[in-house]
Formats: C-alpha cells, sequence, structure tokens
C-alpha cells in the first residue's frame, strides 16, 4: 500500500500546472519547452532527431523549429555531414528560459514551506534529500529492484484476479 498517497507525484503536477501557467505568459507552451529542453541538452541536434526523440510528426517538429527560431531560443546551422538537414542549436535566451523554469519552481516550492517551523522544515527537507538520492541511483541501476516490485505485485494481483473453479 502507497503511504504516501501519490502526494510527491500530487505536489510536482501542481507545481508543472504553475510553471506552464507562468512560461505561457512569456509565450512558451509545454511542448515548445520540452523541444527547447532537448536542443539543449544535445546541441547539434538535427530536427529527425528531435521528432524521433519527442515521437512528433515531421510537420509539428518543422512548425515548433520555425516557431522557436522566430522568438530567438533556437538557431539552425548546415549540417555538414548531410546537405539536406541542419543542426539545432540553443540560444542565450534559451539558456536563460531554463533558469526562469527553475526560478518559479524555486519560489513556489519557498511558498509551500513557508508555513513550517524552521526544524520541521530542516527534518522534511534531509528526509526528501535521502529519497531523492534513493531515486536517482535506482534510476542510474536501471530501475532493477522497483521493476522487480512492480512485476512481483502485477503478478500477484493476476493471481488474486484468477478465479479457479472447482471440479
Amino acid at each position: 500500500m502507497d503511504q504516501t498517497g501519490r502526494k510527491i507525484t500530487k505536489i510536482a503536477r501542481e507545481v508543472a500546472k504553475f510553471t506552464v501557467q507562468t512560461m505561457k505568459e512569456e509565450g512558451i507552451g509545454t511542448a515548445e519547452f520540452d523541444f527547447i529542453h532537448l536542443v539543449r541538452h544535445n546541441p547539434g541536434i538535427t530536427q529527425t532527431e528531435v521528432r524521433e526523440t519527442l515521437k512528433i510528426d515531421k510537420g509539428a517538429a518543422a512548425r515548433r523549429a520555425a516557431s522557436l527560431e522566430a522568438k530567438g531560443y533556437l538557431e539552425r546551422k548546415p549540417n555538414p555531414a548531410d546537405g539536406r538537414s541542419q543542426l539545432l542549436f540553443a540560444t542565450k535566451k534559451a539558456e536563460a528560459l531554463k533558469n526562469s523554469k527553475s526560478s518559479i519552481e524555486a519560489v513556489f516550492y519557498e511558498w509551500l514551506l513557508a508555513e513550517l517551523p524552521e526544524n520541521e522544515k530542516e527534518t522534511f527537507c534531509e528526509t526528501l534529500d535521502k529519497l531523492y538520492w534513493r531515486s536517482k541511483n535506482e534510476r542510474r541501476a536501471g530501475f532493477a529492484d522497483v521493476a522487480e516490485l512492480v512485476a512481483k505485485k502485477q503478478g500477484e494481483t493476476v493471481e488474486n484476479r484468477i478465479e479457479i473453479p472447482e471440479p
């Protein structure tokens, strides 16, 4: 049974909603931010690689790239290996957008913790840090332990649902 009530996920979802709302005021939607994020972490990526990674169609990728270039978040350079494609790079404005998103999230979390007494806040943050590193290390290990638990849980669930008629 999940003792957390998935509250970490639910809080993160609320932060994301607020961040999206705030960023839309700056003229950037979530799909565009995902595009920028991918290009920032993969400088020189092609539009085809973006399409494949984000699982979007050719037209959507072309429109987003053109829109982000027009807004000053991306720049295109010729691909020396393939004259038909271009390489995408994030601009300084895109880097500032990343910082903007982080600062919006930070403000939300500061607000969220503001009413906690200092000792509770400290204890909570220490526990949260432990949980963060546990999850990060599990991801680095390919989620092996968690995947095994999920498989066991799903096996139990399936077994519980199967009714074997008595002869």
